[in-house]
């Protein structure tokens, strides 16, 4: 079915105040996680550290698919600029009392929880807005900038937190922070959605559990949306580890050293990168479910096989073709779930999404650690190449997934 030509991207100011502040909120991310460590590792020892990284993880996890619930009962609009305006307040504040005394360890592990909490709002609710914010001729446009701003942005943190810390230490890489969680905030408040239809709008008297399990039902019962959420979280499952340690353990292994893992990691987000600068120039993409099936295949294939390569360079030239296929894979996947979500619930999809992520996923890498010791990095790779294209199967054994489109500008009956 056709729809109406949305307004481009590139001269939607609304969506781009939301990418702006979306942007400044990775790179916030980013840094603050580099700056909470070197902080902890100031005042403690290196399980102290461990520990103020957990405590923020605990409450992100348990509690994301209640921040969805949340997002779609109070609009996803209040809930990210109500918890942008909390970080922004609690890491100004922790900034000032590193400058100005000596707290201890408390300070660090109140701080790691309450963003962790914080997060848990704040990631299902930025994750809901996009299709509130343009039309669906629009969302793989706006989820390939996001792809690009994500990776981009975890590149510019850590640097930017090192030279804060470099200059006035753990206090100035916190005020750093600070300040871009401030300036996310404020464009974040000149943004504005389109409403919910009428038949959307939350019942008055429902729960917040009837909520949530409204929004389980929705996914299992969904043909697009629950395949591509199933598969988004197998090939996670299988790519994330790998990539993640996997690379580090692989050069060691090999004799390729540290910048020989950073060539692979960094072959990998070209990859992505460039994939996802073509999804926002081409903006629509006929038999989108199809390709989104062979692409995840390869890209699953890819990380595989990086495991067994003989040699750095050709470690390298894989990584770079498995991001290529990666990033049209989860941006078709991202742009597919939100094109077929109901607008009432984005949030809870955007949850179990976040949780995948950053709940289920972390949940692997001592499975991965332990099975590269018995086994070795090569086949320790396969296998988690084999997972990742279990979630291929998942989606391409679901017909409404293999025919769903992003190819809007048809014709009208």
């Amino acid at each position: 079915m056709a729809v109406a030509p949305s307004t481009p991207v590139h001269r939607d100011g609304n969506v781009l105040r939301w990418l702006i502040a979306y942007t400044f909120s990775v790179v916030g991310d980013a840094a603050y996680f580099v700056a909470l460590g070197w902080a902890a590792q100031k005042v403690a020892g290196p399980a102290q550290v461990g520990l103020v990284m957990a405590v923020g993880a605990i409450p992100r996890a348990i509690l994301m698919l209640g921040g969805g619930v949340i997002a779609d009962r109070f609009g996803p609009r209040l809930v990210v600029i109500s918890s942008d305006a909390v970080r922004a307040v609690v890491i100004l504040a922790a900034a000032a009392a590193l400058a100005f005394s000596t707290p201890g360890l408390w300070l660090l592990v109140a701080l790691a929880l309450v963003f962790g909490v914080v997060d848990a709002l704040f990631m299902p609710a930025v994750g809901a807005m996009p299709p509130r914010l343009t039309g669906r001729d629009q969302l793989m446009r706006v989820q390939g900038l996001r792809n690009l701003v994500q990776r981009s942005g975890h590149i510019a943190g850590p640097p930017l937190a090192g030279f804060s810390m470099g200059i006035g230490g753990p206090a100035a890489a916190f005020a750093v922070t600070g300040v871009l969680f401030t300036l996310s905030l404020l464009l974040l408040v000149a943004v504005r959605l389109a409403p919910l239809p009428p038949d959307e709008r939350p019942a008055a008297d429902s729960t917040a559990r009837r909520d949530l399990v409204d929004g389980i039902v929705y996914l299992r019962h969904e043909p697009v949306v629950g395949p591509l959420v199933l598969s988004g979280l197998l090939s996670m499952i299988g790519c994330i580890p790998p990539m993640a340690i996997g690379v580090i353990v692989l050069a060691e292994e090999r004799g390729w050293g540290p910048s020989g893992g950073a060539w692979v990691n960094a072959a990998l987000s070209v990859g992505v990168c460039t994939t996802s600068l073509l999804l926002v120039v081409r903006g629509r993409f006929p038999r989108a479910g199809h390709w989104h099936n062979i692409t995840l295949l390869v890209a699953s294939a890819g990380i595989g096989l990086i495991g067994v390569m003989p040699n750095l360079g050709l470690a390298v030239a894989v990584a770079l073709v498995s991001g290529l296929v990666s990033g049209l894979c989860g941006g078709l996947a991202l742009a597919l779930m939100q094109a077929n979500t109901a607008l009432a619930f984005q949030g809870r999809v955007a949850a179990v999404q976040a949780l995948s992520a950053v709940g289920i996923t972390p949940v692997m890498f001592p499975l991965f650690g332990l099975l590269v010791e018995g086994w070795g990095a090569g086949p320790t790779f396969l296998l988690f190449g084999c997972i990742s294209m279990l979630g291929a199967t998942v989606s391409t054994a679901s017909r409404a997934v293999r025919h769903a489109d992003l190819d809007f500008t048809k014709t009208a009956d």
